[in-house]
């Protein structure tokens, strides 16, 4: 079974959310045929209680908190997958960036 294709998500704060999605498409992530900068986006939230070592973007070392973030999910080439990652962690205001890939199976292989 192979992949050419790969899924990456991310969460962010919601006033970085544009921000990250012109960085991945802009690193060419986003790619599906003729469309360009394609995304999909889900609102939640997320909860974290920094360390007293920390340096948290939001809050504060020591006091849990609770951010509205855009979870925003891309899929690209896997050849350009080590370029898409870096582009977004330059981007991320998160000190810790959470990033989830998955490999796409391509169809010819079902």
């Amino acid at each position: 079974m192979s992949f050419t294709r790969v899924k990456i998500s991310t969460t962010v704060p919601l006033e970085n959310a544009d921000v990250i999605r012109e960085v991945l498409g802009k690193a060419g992530a986003g790619s599906i045929g003729e469309y360009r900068y394609c995304s999909f986006s889900v609102v939640g939230k997320g909860r974290f209680l920094p360390t007293d070592d920390a340096n948290p973007h939001i809050g504060e070392p020591g006091k849990l908190e609770v951010v509205e973030e855009e979870q925003v999910e891309v899929t690209y080439d896997r050849t350009i997958a080590k370029q898409v990652i870096a582009a977004l962690r330059a981007a991320h205001p998160y000190e810790e960036v959470i990033v989830e890939i998955a490999p796409l199976i391509d169809e010819e292989d079902l």
